[in-house]
Formats: structure tokens, C-alpha cells, sequence
């Protein structure tokens, strides 16, 4: 039996990874904020609102990444764009290295569940989740269906992440 405190409630900090969107729009902090046509972000905003606390748009930009995880004062951290293949998408590059444990089967069921979705092209969605600094860090995809499954996963295992993630503190 593990024994780990389990926590019933979480605190959620959203940040989109967008160099479009940030030429338009600029560094955005606050849930205010959040430019009309970020969809993805505000489909992880909506699934996790009681527990949303923060909002961030930032660059394609490792320095820009990494300053929005730590400045995170919440339990739980999720990305969403900037994982692409594209070698300007650097969002898990910037994270990993940060991550004091990483959880490979985020992205190994994630990819189950595109490929049931998408077939064989699943194979080309990187994503990332790990404990950083005692927060469960979760890094999606920036289209809207890959939200809405790495949204499902998430809720699902929030909870029990963060009880191991606190134990290592």
C-alpha cells in the first residue's frame, strides 16, 4: 500500500506555447487575458475551471518556457503547443531537462488513445509529463483534439501524480 497523501483538490496553471500568438499579443499572464482564438487553451481552462488559477502565452522559446514553469505556483502545469516537429517547436526540449522525474507513460497511453483516434500519424505527437519542483508538469499538443485527450488522461491521474510528486519534496 502506498502511502502518499492523496489530494482531493489541485491548483492548475495553463500555459500556450504560440509564437503567432505572441507576436500578436505579447507575453498574456491572467485568466482575463486569454486571446479569443487560443481554443486549446481555453479547452483546458474549461475542463479544469474550479481549479484553474493562471493563464500564460509564450513563445516558442526555451528561456520563455522554462521562466513560465517555475513562475507556475500551482500544483499542476500544463502546455499545450510547441511539440511539434517543426524544429522551431522547442516545449518539451525546454522542459524535460527541468523535470526531476519524467512519466513515460503519459506519452506512450496518450499515443494509444490518438492512434484509436488518428491511426499511425499518432506516432508523431510528442508529449511529455513529470514532477518538477513538487508540480505535476503535463506538455500537449497544440490541436484541439490532443487537448481533449491529453485533458482525459490528466483528470484521471492529477490526483494520484501529485501524492508521489509531494512525497519527493
Amino acid at each position: 500500500m502506498h502511502e502518499h497523501e492523496v489530494y482531493e483538490s489541485y491548483t492548475v496553471c495553463v500555459v500556450t506555447v504560440s509564437t503567432s500568438r505572441f507576436k500578436k499579443y505579447g507575453e498574456v499572464n491572467g485568466l482575463e487575458n486569454i486571446p479569443e482564438e487560443d481554443e486549446s487553451g481555453r479547452l483546458i481552462v474549461d475542463a479544469f475551471m474550479e481549479n484553474v488559477r493562471d493563464y500564460k502565452l509564450v513563445s516558442d522559446d526555451v528561456g520563455m518556457i522554462r521562466k513560465a514553469l517555475i513562475s507556475c505556483e500551482q500544483d499542476v502545469v500544463i502546455f499545450t503547443g510547441g511539440t511539434g516537429l517543426n524544429p522551431k517547436d522547442v516545449t518539451i526540449e525546454a522542459v524535460k531537462p527541468m523535470l526531476e522525474r519524467e512519466i513515460e507513460g503519459f506519452g506512450e497511453i496518450f499515443r494509444l488513445k490518438s492512434y484509436q483516434e488518428i491511426g499511425y500519424r499518432a506516432m508523431l505527437s510528442r508529449t511529455l509529463a513529470g514532477i518538477y519542483d513538487g508540480k505535476a508538469v503535463f506538455c500537449l499538443p497544440g490541436s484541439k483534439n490532443a487537448v481533449k485527450v491529453g485533458v482525459e488522461i490528466i483528470k484521471e491521474v492529477a490526483n494520484h501524480i501529485l501524492s508521489h510528486a509531494r512525497g519527493m519534496r
